[in-house]
C-alpha cells in the first residue's frame, strides 16, 4: 500500500509546531461542536420520517392519490435531506476535522474515498437541487388548486419556486465548471 502526501507521518525528530500554528490549527476541532448538533438535528428528522409514515399508514385507506403521492414526496423529502446531513456530517468532519480512518471498513461510502472540499461542494449543491424539486414537484401538484384556501401557495409563490430552483440549478453549473477549469489548470501545471 502505497502513502498518499494525505497519508504522510511525521519523523521521530519532527519538532512539533510552534505555539501560533498550533492553536490555529487545532481551531479546527472547534467544529466537532457543530458536526455533533447537525447528528442530534438527523435525529429530529427521522423522528419525522417515522411521524410522517404513521400518517401515511393511518390514512391508507381514506387518501386519495393525490394526498398519498404528497406524503411519499414528504418522505422523500425528510430522506434527502437526511442524506445531505449525513454528507456534511461525514464529508465535512473528514475533510476539515480529522481523518475517521474508515478505509478497511466494509460500510465505508463510496463516495468517501475521494472526498475534498471542491467534491463535497458539488454533491452538495446536487443535494439541494433534489431537495428543491421534490419541493417544487409538491407546488406543482397544488397548481391546479391555486386560488383556493385551502391550498397552501399562490400563483406567485409558485413563480418563486420555479426562479429560485433555477438560480440553484445555475449555481451548481457554475460550481461544477469553476472546479473544472481548477482541475484543468493543475494539471496543465504538472501536478
Amino acid at each position: 500500500m502505497s502513502m498518499s502526501a494525505d497519508d504522510a507521518i511525521p519523523p521521530k525528530d519532527f519538532p512539533g509546531l510552534k505555539p501560533l500554528p498550533q492553536i490555529i490549527f487545532g481551531s479546527r476541532w472547534l467544529q466537532l461542536p457543530l458536526y455533533l448538533g447537525l447528528i442530534v438535528a438527523q435525529g429530529v428528522y427521522v423522528i419525522l420520517f417515522v411521524k410522517e409514515l404513521w400518517h401515511l399508514i393511518l390514512g391508507a385507506t381514506h387518501f386519495t392519490e393525490q394526498e398519498i403521492m404528497l406524503v411519499v414526496l414528504g418522505l422523500i423529502d425528510v430522506v434527502m435531506i437526511s442524506n445531505l446531513l449525513t454528507m456534511v456530517i461525514v464529508g465535512g468532519y473528514e475533510t476539515f476535522v480529522s481523518r475517521l480512518e474508515l478505509e478497511k471498513h466494509p460500510d465505508q461510502p463510496e463516495w468517501l474515498s475521494h472526498v475534498n472540499a471542491s467534491v463535497l461542494k458539488i454533491k452538495l449543491a446536487m443535494a439541494i437541487i433534489g431537495i428543491s424539486s421534490i419541493h417544487l414537484l409538491r407546488t406543482f401538484i397544488y397548481a391546479g388548486s391555486l386560488g383556493k384556501d385551502s391550498i397552501p401557495c399562490t400563483e406567485t409563490g409558485v413563480m418563486w419556486q420555479a426562479i429560485i430552483h433555477g438560480l440553484f440549478v445555475l449555481s451548481a453549473i457554475g460550481i461544477a465548471y469553476v472546479e473544472r477549469l481548477g482541475q484543468v489548470a493543475y494539471v496543465k501545471h504538472g501536478h
